[in-house]
Parts: structure tokens; sequence; C-alpha cells
């Protein structure tokens, strides 16, 4: 595997948001705690050492659990030490695994983990993976692509779908042992996706937490009491929203005056004003979903993509409320993976990756214009009809004042017929050049599968199948403090 990076800048792909909070500038700094930096750990570290004793004690208990229920030992960490920290990225429980980012999210946080533990070594740190078990999107996560199928889950079951039952998941026609395990042994699709990250990540470290348990819960309670019953965190958060908007930035979530669901055997309810629920049937939202995970986590930085860094910065006032210390957020790593055949041509074409993420008249107009011999616009010509045509004006308009809108309609006429033949020669040239285009196009669709960027569409296996270490080589390559994007060649 070898790689190339490239700054997120240059590639016009990310916000203006994730790319100003990357900057660090000023406008933003109300929105966040400590920057993006391995030296901000420092002071997250001191920001943190007052986490609850108790907290940690459930918070071991519980995962102990959660792995002896697949008859796996939690990898070797001790939450209860003071000096342990966590690092957390979360995802939904897309069917193996899901598209490609899912795993580069993991592969980040890993890292971080690791980058940490060099830089303060007489502290502990737990890469965390926190599953979405009680999401009820079912179908954002019940299907997955690879070499160029869709393989999909259909079910009648409903609610929180970590607690879905397998009875019913379909037979993958190509096998592989690590998930073939864990969809026959794993109860529930949470018991599932733990077999099969632990058997992918366990040895990195990395723990899967399932937070639909209602000791972990108890913690939470007096904070979804407040939001039930006070209605506390909506003007909160809209008052955010509303500043962030008004510097220019797009927001991603909008808060409800209550922000919980109510978790059954078969549904997940939107809870209202008045509404009362037991602890054990409550499940936050979007909303609280992240004051969660900081409540019940020993937890220094989360780790996401652009819109879940968005809408952090969205949340700060919840955790001054609560004086709860606001993790650092990271954006995960983000890469494109091309086979050495797919590099070699679009390094003949000319093709950068800065091109690949054009659309595709943008990407088919500037290469034809690249490669052309032939001048093909007629701005020059444009430009030199300038001055007649002002002169001329002029003229006109001191012979008869009413001749003067005759020559400027004259000059629209004219501008708009050399625009028309300016996309003539183009059109003519893109045919010339019919076969290179065709090259361009084919490279583009392979890359960008269904127009969508290959990271969230294609799942790992299709490249993993032919390199066994596609995962072991992502984590020597990526480097979670450093944000730039990494163009792969296997």
């Amino acid at each position: 595997m070898s790689h190339k990076k490239h700054t997120f800048s240059s590639l016009n792909a990310f916000s203006k948001l994730l790319l100003d909070y990357l900057a660090e500038k000023p406008a933003l700094q109300e929105f966040y705690g400590n920057g993006p930096q391995i030296a901000k750990f420092k002071e997250q570290i001191s920001d943190k050492k007052g986490f609850p004793a108790s907290s940690r004690a459930v918070l071991q208990t519980v995962l102990t659990e959660q792995y002896a229920a697949i008859g796996a030992e939690m990898p070797a960490v001790d939450l209860r030490d003071e000096n342990t920290f966590t690092v957390t990225t979360g995802h939904q429980l897309n069917i193996y695994t899901g598209p490609l980012y899912v795993i580069y999210k993991l592969v980040s946080t890993i890292n971080l983990a690791r980058a940490l533990r060099a830089a303060y070594p007489s502290q502990s740190f737990v890469p965390v993976y926190w599953m979405a078990t009680e999401d009820h999107d079912f179908k954002e996560i019940n299907h997955f692509f690879a070499f160029g199928t869709k393989y999909e889950w259909n079910t009648s079951q409903k609610g929180a779908v970590g607690r879905f039952n397998l009875s019913d998941f379909p037979k993958i026609p190509f096998r592989n042992e690590i998930f073939d395990q864990a969809y026959s042994e794993g109860k529930t699709l949470s018991e599932a996706v733990r077999i099969y990250m632990h058997a992918l990540f366990g040895a990195e470290g990395l723990v899967c937490l399932d937070a639909d348990d209602a000791r972990l819960k108890s913690i939470f309670a007096p904070i979804m009491e407040a939001d039930l019953k006070q209605q506390v965190h909506e003007p909160i958060v809209r008052a955010t929203t509303e500043k962030l908007e008004a510097l220019g930035y797009k927001t991603q979530v909008s808060a409800r005056p209550v922000n919980l669901f109510r978790l059954t055997s078969s549904d997940r309810v939107r809870l209202e004003k008045g509404d009362s629920v037991e602890i054990t049937e409550a499940s936050p939202n979007v909303i609280l979903r992240p004051l969660y995970q900081e409540v019940i986590l020993p937890n220094l930085a989360y780790i996401g993509g652009p819109a879940e860094v968005a809408y952090w910065l969205q949340l700060k006032g919840l955790f001054d409320l609560h004086q709860i210390p606001f993790p650092i957020l990271l954006p995960r790593n983000f890469a494109i993976v091309k086979t050495q055949k797919q590099a070699e041509k679009a390094e003949k074409l000319g093709l950068s990756l800065a091109d690949l993420f054009k659309n595709e008249l943008a990407l088919r107009r500037d290469f034809v214009a690249r490669r052309t011999s032939h001048k093909l616009d007629t701005d020059g010509e444009a430009q030199a009809l300038q001055p007649i045509l002002t002169e001329l004006a002029a003229r006109a308009k001191a012979i008869d004042p009413t001749l003067e809108a005759s020559v400027l309609a004259e000059e629209a006429r004219w501008t708009k017929g050399l625009e028309r033949l300016a996309k003539k020669l183009k059109r003519a040239e893109e045919r010339n050049r019919g076969d290179e285009v065709r090259q361009v196009l084919a490279i583009k669709d392979a890359l960008f599968p269904m127009g969508e960027w290959q990271e969230r569409h294609t799942n790992f296996l299709e490249f993993a199948s032919n390199h066994p270490d596609f995962i072991q080589e992502l984590l020597q390559t990526f480097d979670p403090l450093h944000f730039e994007f990494y163009e792969i060649t296997l």
C-alpha cells in the first residue's frame, strides 16, 4: 500500500465549518473546549480527572458482562483505574461493517489512543466504539455494497436495532469466517457486531460498548429527568444554532422540547411534554447522546465525520449547563483506495484527486481544456469586440439617443453568439477525444460508485478479500492528528 496526502482545502469537498474549526478560527472558539492538537490533551486529561470512581466501576462491570455474553474476554484494560481514559467514535450497527468509512473511524480511534500513549506514558488510553444499538432507522443500516452488488436484510422487526434477533438474517453468497461466526453465534444484532468487531480489532485494544443498559442509564438519569420534566436543553441548543448560522455556517441538528424516546420490545417512540418513562425504557436522541457518552465514559476525545463534528459544536452549551468537560473533537481519517491499474490510468490521463471530486460536467470540461492544443473559448474575441461596441453605442447615442438600446441589444446577441460558438467548439473537441473522456469517466465511476464517495458506499471486504492485511496497513498509514485526505494505491 502506497499513499499520497492532500489538504482538505485542495479538494473542495469539505465544509467551511470543518475547515474553520481545524484552523481554530476565533469566531468558533466559544463552541468547543480544547482544540484538536496533541498538546491540548494535557489539559483535557486534567479536566476529566474528576470522573467518578463509582461510574468507572459500573462501566467496567457492564463491559465485562457484555463480552462474557459472546464468550469473549474484554481487551485487557481496567477502566476503574483513575489514570485510564477513553477516546471514542460511534456509529450505527451496519451489517458487515457497512461502508468503508466505518473502518476508517475505528482505525483513526485506535491510532489516536496509540499516539496518546506515546505522548502521555503515565496514563492509559482505550479506544472505544460506541455501538448505536438504540438507533431505530433500520433502512440506513440494513444493506451494504461489495463487488458491485447490494446485499440487504429485510425484516419486519422494529425498534432499537441492537435488540433485533437474527432469525431472519439473510444468507450472504460469499463466505467469510469472521462474519459467518458473528451472525450464526450472536443472538442479537448488537452481539453479532461485537463478535466481528472484536475479531477485527480486539487485538488492537478496541472496546465495544452497548449503552443500552439500565445501570449506565441510571448514571445519566438526572440529565434525562431535566430534559423530560423541565425541557432545559432545547433553548440552549436553539441559541447556539442561531449563533452558528449567523456566522454563515450550516448546522446539522435541531433540538426538541423533549429529546428522549421510550424503548419498548418492538418500537422506539418519541416522548413529549407531560410523558413519563421508566429509566430502563428511556433512550436519548441525537441531542442527548453525546452527553450520555461523556457522562458514562472517562472520555477525552470524539472522532467523527464532518457532520458529526458540526453537530457536536451545536451542543457546547449543554455540557456547560451540566458542568461536563467537552471532549476534543477530531475528524476521522478520509481516504480513497485505487488499484494499481486505476492509479496508472489516472496518471496517464493527468487526472488528480481534486479532478475526481469535480462533478461530471466540470470534469469533462476541464479535462478536454487541458488536453487540447486548440483554443476553445471565445473570451479574447469578446474582449476585442467590447471597445468597438462601446464606441458604436456612444456614436449612436450622439446621433439619436434611442439608438443606444439597439446597439446594446446587438451587443448582447453577439455575446451570446460567441458563447454558443465556444460551446460548440468544446463539444466538438470532446468528441474528438471521446476515447480519453470515456476512460476518465470510467475511473470516476469506479472511484465514486453511484455518484457517492467510495468510502461512503463500498464495503472494506472488496479490498480485504485480495489484500488480507488491508486493515493493518490502514493502521500503519492513517494519522488521526494530521488532517489530510489519503489517496491510497493497493
